[in-house]
């Protein structure tokens, strides 16, 4: 689905990502882990992108937000989200992993334009819920998701347990 962009002449086209984005998906997830202070922190590569979001069973989807300028199309920006379930609910609802666009790009309404589609899917597909986490330290971001709406939960703190950790949690 085309959007108009608030810069006259652009164009902004955000739609489901293909196969052939997948290398872009992953320059994405690299430039956000960057922007996280944590550049080396991904460990993804293409086949597990291929494999998790295009193999027979699907863990997550993706949009990818295209703007065209004058005849020439960039991707800028992309969502990655998955289905999560609330048994207080009783429904599915929507995890968004990762929500960037690119530095340049910001404050065009594109991260709003990601938001609001990833929402509109969520309300389509009848999930209760739409969540998503940040960084404390990520200012802007959690003004910008106040702006939309979202409330900070403060009470709950996520919990993970990985690499040699997890392997070794099975056996305890």
């Amino acid at each position: 689905m085309t959007q108009s962009s608030p810069q006259q002449n652009d164009t902004l086209n955000l739609r489901p990502a293909t196969p052939a984005d997948v290398p872009q998906i992953l320059a994405f997830i690299r430039d956000l882990a960057e922007y996280e202070r944590e550049p080396d922190a991904v460990h993804a590569t293409e086949a597990d992108l291929l494999r998790d979001g295009f193999g027979s069973t699907r863990r997550f989807d993706c949009l990818v937000a295209e703007l065209n300028q004058s005849g020439a199309t960039l991707a800028v920006g992309f969502a990655l989200y998955f289905h999560n379930y609330s048994t207080w609910r009783g429904h599915a609802g929507i995890h968004i992993e990762d929500l960037y666009v690119r530095p340049e790009h910001r404050g065009k309404g594109i991260g709003k334009a990601l938001l609001t589609r990833v929402a509109a899917i969520a309300v389509a597909e009848g999930c209760t819920r739409l969540q998503w986490d940040v960084l404390e330290w990520n200012t802007s971001a959690i003004g910008f998701y106040e702006q939309m709406g979202a409330q900070m939960l403060t009470e709950w703190r996520t919990m993970r347990v990985t690499g040699p950790q997890l392997d070794a949690l099975p056996k305890s």
